[in-house]
């Protein structure tokens, strides 16, 4: 991906990335991302699931969204995600910042018409959330299918930006008796917890190791 003039950072550039592998892997990570456009005038901005599968990133929705049946006529859409790795904690509250893996791409829908297709693509959504669920749920219905939306969206205006490290004080600061450094953040997936109805039925294999 070569750099363009809304994926190239007007602070900090040299934290851009524009390689296939820096901005897979964070996508690939990332379970939900923020899709971002203008509709008559008026900002939207909506968070939701998705999948990259190839160089295309696929978004699903209502059939009956507002949102999703504006952006299938292919105004342009930004979506980003962001992960935050740590708080960065410096002698001056100045100087605080955050550890961080971001994507920002800009794309236009197409819209996923063929049955099969779309089946395919809801999987891999489906299977990226919980993993190897796909064949463990009821089959999808053919009238399910129809009422949801599929949208692709090319990988090709697309950039990673990344901060890792300690935090950057100011020379006079460094002697300070303040402590400084980083609160690392994660987020984990923890033991399901079953409803009233799974209550007696065993953990499927698929759910043990999350």
């Amino acid at each position: 991906m070569q750099p363009t003039p809304r994926t190239t950072p007007s602070r900090s550039a040299k934290r851009a990335h524009y390689d296939e592998e820096t901005v897979y892997s964070i996508l690939d990570e990332s379970l939900f991302c923020t899709a971002s456009c203008v509709i008559d005038g008026q900002p939207f901005s909506i968070p939701t699931a998705f999948a990259r599968y190839a160089n295309y990133l696929y978004l699903h929705g209502s059939v009956g969204s507002h949102f999703i049946r504006a952006i299938e006529t292919g105004i342009t859409v930004c979506i980003s995600v962001m992960f935050t790795d740590a708080l960065v904690v410096a002698k001056s509250a100045f100087h605080h910042s955050v550890n961080y893996r971001s994507v920002v791409l800009f794309s236009t829908a197409e819209k996923v018409v063929e049955y099969e297709k779309k089946v395919e693509a809801l999987r891999w959504i489906t299977e990226k959330i919980v993993p190897e669920s796909w064949d463990y749920l009821r089959p999808i219905t053919e009238s399910e299918v129809k009422k949801t939306t599929v949208l692709a969206f090319k990988i090709e205006e697309a950039s990673a930006k990344l901060r890792t490290g300690m935090p950057i004080d100011e020379e006079e600061d460094l002697e300070l008796p303040i402590w400084s450094g980083l609160i690392p953040l994660r987020t984990v997936r923890e033991k399901p917890i079953s409803d009233e109805l799974s209550k007696n039925l065993s953990l499927p294999k698929h759910l043990i190791h999350l």
